[in-house]
């Protein structure tokens, strides 16, 4: 018999580890760049009307540029995480 993948929600399966190394980029480079777009619209307009469409269209741009931006500078930031904290198995 074969074992029951976890699931998601409902019958989606969950993605294998191998797929941490992009999935978490790429919410924190959602994350970030859409609270980010959303203080530096609210600091540059205040709360106008359709702000949230503005944030939205622009947040996807931002979005667009910071995954791929996480994911080149990510080894680099990785690798001086390690020059100031003690992880043991970390590449020196």
């Amino acid at each position: 018999m074969h074992a029951k993948r976890p699931v998601i929600i409902a019958n989606i399966p969950k993605l294998p580890a191998k797929w941490a190394g992009i999935i978490m980029p790429l919410l924190l480079s959602g994350l970030m760049s859409g609270i980010i777009s959303m203080v530096n619209m609210l600091r540059a307009l205040g709360w106008v009307e359709g702000l949230i469409t503005l944030w939205f269209q622009n947040w996807m741009i931002s979005w667009a540029i910071a995954f791929p931006v996480v994911l080149m500078v990510l080894p680099l930031v990785r690798r001086f995480t390690a020059m100031l904290v003690d992880m043991p198995g970390a590449a020196k």
